[in-house]
């Protein structure tokens, strides 16, 4: 720990002054001196801030912009929106746009994927906005320094609509998706954030598109989706890629209680899946599914959801062309909480990560 963080300060009172700094001010903070820049950077400034309570959770999202100049539904928003980054505390409410990714004048790739990696958010695959094809693209955020990377592209040919997820600890795992004739993949790749590099998994028992990817209890599940011969008639099977010993594991039948579009699966803590089906959310314990709560009125159109301990955050419409609005659910007290937001951060959630700042 540096000695003179603050001058005339004992070094840890100046490393209590510097663990409280809001995270949307991190990029001005580090600019400041070397020694700030340094001190932030560290593992052990990270770990000191969470222990104090201080971190706060965002919700990232790849989140359509509102244009006041077109009629959709009973609201105004563009029929083919564009798509940028925001940025969501549903603690305190507070919302704002991500700086723009270098390079894509025209909006977020269509159907990228976004995943929470410590400090970093990941950007990969999708459509381009303009010309319809496939991106092999990566692109990596640094919360920190608010600037943003280019990292590795994704190998072996293209790949759209492939389940997603990162470990926690710097490892995004891909599986599945379409190739660009539409086939169903069974490969799956694994990316080293930090060393920039990615890997080769072994391949799945089956074809998944569509599916859907959460890390959850030391393994990277992938859920749902459908092979090639079912085109959109999803499946109710799910597989499990242990990471410690690097293979999947037998195919889970009957693994969700009906054959749906996975999307809105994830990892809710303490051992449990969760999910909204109709008007409520769901949670599995083992192989029981169990209704934990009614979703608000406002929500009956789900684009959204994203879990941790104690907390689950729905993002949905009330119905097909309205604006989309945020919900906390406090799994405890089994009540829901509004978080307001602006007119121009009420658009379509296309997809999101959580990160921990």
């Amino acid at each position: 720990m540096d000695s003179d963080l603050i001058p005339a300060l004992p070094a840890d009172l100046g490393l209590d002054c510097l663990i409280r700094v809001p995270h949307n001010d991190l990029s001005s903070v580090v600019s400041v001196c070397r020694s700030w820049n340094r001190e932030i950077r560290l593992p052990e400034f990270w770990r000191r801030r969470k222990l104090s309570g201080l971190t706060r959770r965002v919700v990232v999202m790849a989140q359509a912009r509102f244009d006041p100049t077109q009629e959709f539904g009973a609201r105004k928003f563009a029929a083919v929106p564009a798509y940028r980054l925001t940025l969501c505390e549903p603690e305190t409410g507070f919302w704002a746009e991500l700086p723009p990714i270098p390079g894509c004048p025209d909006g977020l790739p269509m159907y990228c994927q976004l995943v929470g990696v410590g400090l970093n958010l990941v950007v990969m695959g999708g459509w381009d906005p303009e010309t319809w094809r496939a991106s092999a693209a990566v692109y990596i955020y640094d919360f920190v320094g608010a600037t943003w990377r280019r990292g590795a592209d994704m190998p072996g040919g293209e790949r759209l609509f492939f389940a997603c997820a990162s470990d926690g600890a710097g490892m995004v795992f891909v599986a599945g998706g379409h190739d660009s004739e539409k086939c169903a993949l069974r490969s799956s790749l694994a990316y080293d954030v930090a060393g920039d590099a990615w890997q080769a998994m072994p391949d799945m028992a089956g074809e998944r598109d569509e599916a859907k990817g959460v890390c959850h209890g030391g393994a990277f599940h992938v859920i749902g989706g459908y092979p090639t011969n079912m085109q959109g008639r999803f499946e109710a099977s799910a597989e499990s890629f242990d990471v410690a010993t690097w293979r999947w594991g037998p195919v889970k039948e009957g693994f969700l209680e009906s054959a749906t579009c996975p999307r809105n699966y994830v990892d809710g803590g303490e051992g449990r899946l969760l999910t909204c089906r109709d008007a409520d959310v769901v949670a599995c314990e083992g192989s029981t599914w169990r209704v934990v709560a009614e979703l608000p009125c406002h929500v009956r159109n789900t684009a959204y959801v994203t879990a941790w301990p104690g907390k689950v955050v729905v993002i949905g419409s009330e119905r097909f062309g309205e604006p989309y609005n945020a919900f906390v659910l406090d799994l405890k007290s089994c009540k829901w909480e509004r978080v307001e937001a602006e007119e121009e951060f009420k658009g379509h959630v296309q997809s999101g990560c959580c990160v921990e700042l």
